[in-house]
């Protein structure tokens, strides 16, 4: 497999939601998953955003612009559900939301390896870099302003491919409403916060970390095959029901990574395959950060 280069890619297929106002953290800080009210000029911020069962309707990366508002990046498919519904319980707070896609471009940019910790934010005049967690060759940057970064132009699908072997997933259409944070390794990647108060969901998000009910995890996989967001898998030892379900995939060079969100105990024994139980044969790999059980 050719060498993924370094340079940026303009992700097209993201968007952003601007939440403008005095209240605008202190309103966030009540829908997501992470702490909004102690958010940085220097920091952003992982989150999701989840119904009152606990299940993620969107992951979203937010940072300050400016001292009363917040952006928020998410996939462009789901922008005007997650805007309609974030818009619903706005109510009385000082907090206006609209669709600011037009006006701030997003590139995925890789990097030579840096110290620079995961989701530390840099400034450069009306642009800023966001830190995102490493895929082990490159720094991983999501680039937010009007004009692209300086270097060479990449591939949207090398980018992509840099999600998955960095083992960070997302919500995206076909899987709204499938996962609770920690089928999604959120927690681990600093998408959760449980310090902090209230927000849709809150209570089965702290019953699945504290009272051991979690029995499913994300894992990197590789295949032949070709996968899609919301695919299902199989296990060998138990093939007439499905084992765990594809949240993100990408393909390069005839060949597939994914992210499944796949039973625990399928993991100890047998073969998983993609779409059906004789599906192409997946290949567990190393994520790039430990799976710690909730405790």
């Amino acid at each position: 497999m050719t060498t993924i280069a370094k340079g940026a890619a303009r992700l097209d297929d993201w968007g952003v939601i601007r939440a403008h106002g005095e209240e605008a953290a202190k309103f966030l800080h009540s829908q997501l998953t992470q702490d909004f009210a102690l958010l940085g000029l220097e920091e952003a911020r992982f989150a999701g955003f989840c119904t009152a069962k606990g299940r993620l309707l969107a992951t979203l990366i937010a940072w300050q612009a400016d001292a009363d508002t917040i952006l928020l990046a998410l996939p462009r498919e789901l922008l005007p559900a997650i805007l309609k519904r974030l818009t619903m319980f706005v109510l009385r707070a000082k907090c206006k939301l609209s669709d600011a896609t037009a006006e701030v471009g997003l590139w995925g940019e890789l990097g030579a390896p840096d110290a620079t910790p995961a989701w530390r934010l840099q400034r450069n005049g009306a642009s800023v870099r966001i830190r995102l967690p490493d895929n082990g060759a490159h720094s991983r940057w999501l680039v937010a302003g009007a004009t692209a970064p300086a270097g060479p132009e990449i591939p949207a699908a090398d980018w992509h491919w840099s999600e998955l072997e960095a083992g960070q997933p997302g919500v995206v259409g076909a899987t709204s409403e499938q996962f609770v944070p920690q089928m999604l390794n959120l927690e681990l990647l600093g998408g959760v916060n449980f310090q902090k108060g209230c927000y849709p969901g809150q209570e089965v998000v702290a019953r699945s970390q504290y009272r051991g009910t979690l029995k499913r995890r994300t894992y990197l996989y590789e295949t032949a095959g070709e996968a899609a967001p919301g695919q299902e898998i199989f296990h060998s030892e138990d093939p007439g029901q499905p084992a765990g379900l594809v949240a993100n995939a990408a393909r390069r060079d005839g060949l597939s990574l994914l992210l499944a969100e796949t039973k625990i105990a399928a993991l100890a024994s047998g073969s998983l395959h993609l779409g059906a139980p004789d599906g192409p044969l997946l290949t567990p790999r190393a994520l790039p950060y430990a799976l710690t059980e909730p405790q």
